[in-house]
């Protein structure tokens, strides 16, 4: 349909766009849930920084709970769907695993609120995580890329045969996680800039030095 007008003036006319007012609220609702849990987060203060109201979010969702759901799920769709145009299958099984480790701490270290929601999540002991399906899905397909590259590592006689994908990819998870969920109290009593370019760079190449280690033969 062409613009309405207006006094022989084309007017702008607003566009639905159902999907678009859903990222919009996500987007906001992952800052707030981030910042201050699920307890403490306001539906009425998402409204308010987006272009909809509480009653549309609850259109949208359904629920607090779901949407806090829906941002899990989105937070675990991104780091997901990055990490899988990584293109590890075509690199030897060593480069592979240096490419994985370092995407992970970048990603982790460019993405607090994912550390932030993760941390909100245990403190529920996963009770929301496990009621999406999509979440299960999603980390599978990661699991699957690690076992891959394992296997091969294996068969080229570079790693050693028989380590367990989920137990390598919850070492890759733990190093990387910590540098950003114990950054200021690390930092504070040890006295040291967890947080300069050389600081990150050191500690990023420790945890790839330290994953490569742990495989290897």
């Amino acid at each position: 349909m062409g613009a309405k007008k207006k006094n022989g003036r084309p007017v702008a006319t607003r566009t639905y766009d159902p999907e678009r007012t859903r990222q919009d609220i996500i987007a906001v609702a992952t800052t707030e849930f981030a910042e201050k849990g699920l307890s403490g987060a306001r539906i009425d203060r998402i409204a308010a920084r987006t272009k909809t109201s509480k009653r549309g979010i609850y259109y949208y969702f359904g629920s607090k709970e779901k949407l806090y759901i829906s941002v899990l799920e989105e937070a675990y769709r991104n780091i997901r769907s990055i990490e899988s145009r990584l293109e590890l299958d075509h690199l030897p099984p060593e480069d592979a695993l240096r490419t994985l480790v370092g995407f992970t701490f970048d990603y982790e270290n460019a993405n607090p609120q994912f550390i932030r929601l993760v941390m909100n999540e245990n403190i529920h002991y996963g009770k929301y995580l496990a009621r999406s399906s999509a979440i299960q899905k999603l980390n599978v397909t990661a699991i699957d890329s690690v076992r891959r590259v394992l296997e091969r590592g294996a068969r080229d006689g570079v790693f050693r045969a028989g380590i367990d994908p989920v137990d390598l990819h919850m070492s890759i998870s733990a190093l990387c996680f910590f540098n950003v969920a114990n950054r200021y109290t690390f930092s504070r009593i040890f006295k040291r800039d967890m947080e300069s370019p050389a600081a990150l760079a050191a500690r990023r190449a420790t945890i790839i030095d330290t994953v490569l280690a742990a495989v290897r033969r």
